[in-house]
């Protein structure tokens, strides 16, 4: 399908790389991760997104599971989350070709920081399964947009390297999510270990907003 449909998009890049105003860094994974304030920004947005996203996967069916809900009513729960996130990003990726994109990340973060500390506080079935709704919803602001916004400032013939380097950081979130809630939920409860993963989202949330340079 590729090969017969496809266009390659080279010839694209090359002319970007006349008229594009983004400097090449000399080490992109440096720049990427650390050095450039609107692409570190982003990229430990990603880490985060996927670190509550490795909490939410380990720690909400035990924390429902011990709200005495049964099997059924915890995979309703669960499920409503990826569903919800799934279907807005069809929308919301396209929301970023037309409104700000540091705006729509920073609210996405900001929504499932809330909605995470949230969290342990109902008990009720609708109530949860709303705050699930809204916490996928919060993801599709950011997950299509994480890429494009990477894209936007990065010099073309750097910008798949760059996005290589977010890719690593944001799927390495899965794994500290792991072994943070984990430890933390050890040491403190669940309940806790939510909380502490949704202030750890809140505040890439203000590093977004801070750190993140406005469009021009």
């Amino acid at each position: 399908l590729s090969l017969f449909f496809v266009k390659d998009t080279r010839v694209f890049v090359e002319t970007e790389q006349l008229v594009s105003k983004e400097k090449s860094h000399s080490n992109v994974f440096v720049a990427t991760s650390f050095k450039n304030k609107s692409l570190s920004a982003i990229t430990q947005a990603g880490l985060v997104n996927n670190l509550n996203d490795g909490m939410i996967w380990g720690l909400l069916p035990l924390f429902l599971a011990g709200l005495s809900f049964d099997i059924e009513t915890i995979g309703i729960i669960a499920a409503v989350y990826p569903t919800t996130w799934g279907v807005c990003q069809l929308f919301t990726g396209k929301m970023g070709d037309h409104f700000s994109k540091k705006k729509l990340l920073f609210l996405g973060m900001l929504l499932q920081g809330i909605v995470i500390i949230t969290l342990p506080w109902l008990s009720s079935v609708n109530g949860l399964i709303a705050l699930a709704a809204v916490l996928g919803f919060g993801t599709a602001l950011v997950y299509p947009n994480f890429l494009s916004a990477i894209a936007d400032v990065t010099n073309p013939i750097q910008r798949a390297e760059s996005i290589g380097v977010f890719r690593l950081w944001r799927d390495l979130g899965y794994a500290f999510g792991a072994i943070i809630s984990g430890l933390v939920a050890d040491w403190f409860g669940i309940a806790y270990a939510i909380v502490f993963i949704g202030c750890i989202t809140l505040l890439s949330a203000l590093v977004i907003q801070i750190r993140m340079p406005k469009p021009s």
